[in-house]
């Protein structure tokens, strides 16, 4: 693999020499041939651009440690609905009554776009529904005061088929300011909010245009940078042999920057779906996934420019996890732009474990073989997913993080004693302690962090429940099944930085 320096060579280049137009990768440059198009970027079909929602959540706080709360809307569970404008035409959706989360919205808006004008403005907006007066909630990484600041305004390119703005592609070497959300996603918190009420939330979308061949792919990139057939279906081709289609290549190896000279958009691609790239050894986000794995599971959501944390559930029958846990457990990692995928059945992983009344470390080990692995060590999962077990009850043998840097287990009964505490909540317990393991698979433990699995530190009467009072994080014993977050080490002394130090890949470096 030859270094990214060559495609930041080519940048600098097209910073001095604006008038060259360049598609490059880490390997080669192209130079783009003269456009084959006069006026009407796709003559083949008369096109219509579409965005379509994906998904809605509420990302807000919990109010103190002890009890969560929703603050997008105070009274009640928001009631969502969202406003799309593109280019002068506007659509709003229905309202969604009282849910903090919203999943297949069924809601798009198509707008018939003229065919010779490249850019298509689009401005995203989600509002809380309250009678007679609606709020406006942020989505947006913008700092402003102002409330426009919370909106999303992009340009998509009927040319290219991608978009830019408020929320883009964000490749190792872009230009443009970062978007650590991801593509597609559209964050609050990205403005530094996460401890204010400004109800943040978290949305979910794509926008497509349509083509005569229906590979997603624009007439003018497969006729003049491609030189592709734009009659036929492209996906699924892998000409370069590098084990990544070209569709894909084609989506994530886009990387664009507006030229200072002349205040046009210049693109260039650092993957090309006609030049191989060793898509197994790059990372770029360093989540432990590389590309080859990410497009493994790109049906299932992954962005290979932004952290994502896969987790496979299985329970042992007589079991169960609360759904409320699970929802807790995607907001408090979605608003770090750790995208926290739990594959409870809806990604084909979750197995239903025969009933143990009470485990032995051998046991969650032959679980882990025959339920996870089933019993292949080069299964496609391993290095993909992590395993969080919940078993009924184990004995001393088998703590929390007991096999494997990448799986873990906690106990139904376990939590279910802990939730019996006075001002404990079932939801918070069972996600806390969930949380608490999966931690120990990145990387966090007592050898690193003191204050970290601490046995004198679980209540006030012991020696070291004070010493470790600002790390105030679910590593910590003295705040497990209390609360449900990391600590940022922004209490000073004795507390620790469990976000930034968070080793997304160390459940795949020590197995």
């Amino acid at each position: 693999m030859k270094s990214h320096s060559i495609t930041n060579f080519i940048i600098i280049l097209l910073l001095i020499f604006p008038s060259i137009n360049v598609i490059a990768n880490p390997i080669n440059v192209i130079v783009n041939t003269q456009d084959k198009t006069e006026t009407d970027f796709d003559p083949l079909t008369d096109i219509k651009v579409t965005f379509t929602l994906l998904g809605i959540r509420s990302l807000e706080k919990e109010d103190k440690y002890l009890y969560f709360k929703e603050y997008v809307d105070k009274l009640s569970k928001p009631d969502f609905y969202v406003k799309i404008t593109i280019n002068d035409e506007t659509k709003k959706s229905k309202v969604w009554f009282n849910t903090a989360y919203v999943y297949d919205p069924d809601f798009s808006f198509e707008v018939n776009v003229p065919d010779d004008e490249e850019y298509v403005d689009i401005k995203i907006q989600l509002w809380d529904w309250n009678l007679g007066l609606n709020k406006l909630c942020d989505i947006s990484g913008d700092t402003s005061y102002f409330k426009d600041g919370y909106d999303v305004e992009i340009t998509y390119s009927i040319k290219y088929g991608v978009w830019w703005g408020d929320d883009h592609n964000e490749g190792p070497n872009s230009i443009i300011p970062t978007d650590p959300s991801g593509y597609g996603r559209l964050n609050g918190c990205d403005d530094g909010s996460i401890y204010q009420h400004e109800r943040d939330c978290e949305l979910w979308f794509t926008i497509t245009q349509n083509d005569f061949d229906g590979d997603g792919i624009p007439y003018w990139v497969e006729q003049n940078l491609f030189f592709s057939d734009p009659k036929v279906d492209d996906r699924g081709r892998d000409d370069d042999q590098d084990l990544v289609p070209y569709e894909w290549e084609y989506k994530w190896g886009h990387q664009c920057y507006q030229d200072w000279h002349s205040g046009e958009m210049k693109h260039y691609w650092i993957y090309h779906p006609f030049e191989p790239d060793d898509h197994t050894k790059f990372d770029p986000e360093d989540d432990g996934l590389n590309n080859y794995e990410e497009y493994l599971v790109s049906s299932y959501d992954s962005d290979p420019f932004r952290k994502d944390l896969y987790v496979e559930l299985d329970m042992m029958e007589q079991t169960t996890f609360p759904e409320k846990s699970k929802e807790l457990l995607r907001t408090v990692y979605n608003r770090r732009n750790i995208v926290f995928h739990l594959d409870d059945g809806c990604m084909g992983g979750q197995d239903i474990i025969p009933f143990d009344e009470n485990c032995s470390f051998d046991d969650v080990q032959n679980i882990y073989n025959n339920y996870f692995l089933h019993n292949d060590e080069n299964n496609w999962r391993r290095g993909i997913f992590h395993y969080g077990l919940l078993t009924y009850e184990v004995d001393a043998s088998a703590p929390g993080y007991c096999f494997r840097s990448d799986a873990y287990q906690i106990s139904y009964m376990g939590m279910l004693r802990k939730a019996r505490i006075p001002h404990f909540k079932k939801e918070i317990v069972f996600a806390s302690g969930y949380m608490h393991e999966c931690g120990h698979t990145l990387g966090i433990f007592n050898g690193n962090t003191p204050g970290c699995d601490d046995p004198l530190s679980k209540s006030p009467i012991q020696i070291n429940w004070w010493k470790w009072l600002p790390y105030k994080s679910v590593m910590n014993y003295g705040y497990i099944y209390r609360m449900l977050d990391y600590s940022d080490g922004r209490r000073g002394k004795n507390d620790f930085d469990d976000w930034n130090r968070l080793d997304l890949s160390y459940f795949d470096n020590y197995q």
